[in-house]
């Protein structure tokens, strides 16, 4: 691939979903767009290319953008957030929305569903303390395909292993011969939205909790900040913010401060 085209294609990519493309990651291209080309009739990536500079068609350059972007999801990642969201970030928020009786959370670049799904399940499981609640959780992502993959709620047996514990996969999930599908319970309590991180955020309302784990490190830091910056404009003073073990504000933006002892959660400044 020439440096013409790797800059193209990158430049393309960054304006439409934020992802940074450094030269050393370009087999990343071959990998994930060659299926898209043949899938065009089109011989390689000089010809995909060749094809998005000439036509412009925005249903290919969704296409593209879709393909670039990461899909790796499971439930309960990295177990030690979802600890602290029912043992340390829930109890006081919902001790202080008493009144309202309404929790609103957004789980940003929510992928095939898990983690929108395990924070469900987390909510049900607090039993009669949530009765009479008006829960939202909204999961958003840049991938039309992968969004359907998470209304659906079907997930092979080796989806269901990475992650949910047993008890609460034999509790939460009915199996329809060699998949596992989310009881409606749990599904209905989850609402699917296409969005990108870098459009106009307020149309999604306002958030209590925000989970956007896992994404930031595909931004440069420019980037990350006005994403981070947008984001603390849809919480309240006591919203919360989770994301991923190797993500930071720090030196990236003064909206939000880290919550002493709760590694990965972050306060509004």
């Amino acid at each position: 691939m020439s440096p013409e085209d790797f800059e193209f294609i990158s430049t393309l990519i960054k304006g439409r979903s934020g992802l940074v493309l450094t030269p050393d990651k370009a087999y990343l291209l071959e990998s994930r767009l060659m299926p898209v080309a043949r899938k065009h009739g089109l011989k390689g990536l000089e010809d995909l290319i060749g094809h998005l500079r000439s036509r412009k068609e925005e249903a290919l350059i969704v296409e593209v953008t879709e393909a670039m972007t990461t899909n790796e999801s499971f439930f309960f990642r990295d177990v030690k957030p979802f600890d602290l969201l029912r043992d340390e970030v829930l109890p006081p928020i919902l001790e202080k929305r008493q009144a309202q009786k309404h929790l609103r959370i957004w789980c940003a670049a929510a992928s095939s569903g898990q983690e929108p799904y395990s924070i469900a399940i987390i909510l049900k499981e607090l039993g009669v303390k949530l009765a009479g609640w008006k829960i939202d959780i909204v999961g958003t992502d840049i991938s039309h395909d992968i969004l359907k993959k998470a209304a659906g709620g079907m997930y092979s047996q080796f989806e269901v292993q990475r992650g949910m514990p047993i008890q609460l996969l034999l509790k939460y999930f009915d199996k329809k011969d060699e998949t596992w599908e989310i009881k409606p319970e749990i599904k209905t309590m989850v609402q699917y939205k296409y969005w990108n991180l870098l459009d106009d955020l307020k149309q999604l309302g306002g958030f209590d909790i925000v989970f956007c784990r896992n994404v930031l490190i595909y931004f440069d830091a420019e980037t990350k900040g006005k994403v981070l910056d947008n984001i603390s404009r849809l919480m309240p003073k006591d919203g919360m913010l989770f994301l991923g073990g190797a993500e930071t504000v720090l030196g990236v933006t003064d909206k939000f401060k880290p919550v002493q002892g709760q590694r990965g959660v972050y306060a509004l400044s």
